[in-house]
């Protein structure tokens, strides 16, 4: 056996069940990437949000990726998919290390998709890696969790996709959050 079948099972042992991989594209590649993967009959995910931008003559609003040089795969894990996928032009790589990528929680992936389809307003974040981590009760938006943080004076709900390290962040201000793990809904903004 040569050591670079050894690597090719190391890396994918296929689990039966698909689960969410992020991969590694190449910069502004994202929604060829996605595209090309679809039509070989994987199934993607590409979370993209509207950003108004400024040209000299017009302004225009665009959509763009949620989170820059990634897109999503929901595979089982087979060697011959993960091969397909980066011989995509476009990919660079499966996020993960030491010769293994890292499956992202299904409740990761359903949060993102649960906002774009409420249409709730957000924007990209940067990645926290400490924070207390809440989660919403009561409204269109109970059950999502993230971690709490202030800015400008506003209350922000980060969520995370840890496995890429990217995030973005939701205002909650007017909605009762409770710090994950606690038993009863509280508010933690006072009135």
């Amino acid at each position: 056996m040569s050591s670079c079948q050894v690597i090719a099972q190391a890396v994918a042992i296929p689990t039966g069940n698909p689960s969410w991989y992020a991969v590694h594209t190449r910069s502004r590649h994202e929604k060829r990437v996605v595209a090309e993967l679809e039509r070989k009959g994987i199934r993607t995910f590409l979370p993209l949000y509207s950003e108004v931008r400024q040209w000299s003559d017009r302004r225009m609003s665009v959509e763009v990726p949620l989170f820059s040089c990634y897109a999503f795969v929901n595979i089982d894990g087979s060697i011959q998919t993960r091969v397909d996928i980066l011989r995509t032009a476009g990919v660079l790589s499966f996020v993960g290390g030491n010769l293994r990528d890292v499956s992202i929680p299904d409740a990761q992936i359903d949060n993102i998709q649960t906002l774009l389809t409420r249409n709730i307003r957000f924007a990209p974040h940067p990645f926290l890696a400490v924070g207390q981590k809440v989660r919403i009760c009561g409204g269109a938006l109970e059950g999502i969790e993230g971690v709490l943080t202030r800015f400008n004076g506003n209350n922000r709900l980060v969520i995370s996709v840890e496995t890429i390290q990217r995030a973005f962040s939701i205002t909650v201000d007017g909605y009762d959050v409770e710090p994950v793990g606690r038993a009863n809904c509280s508010s933690m903004f006072p009135n």
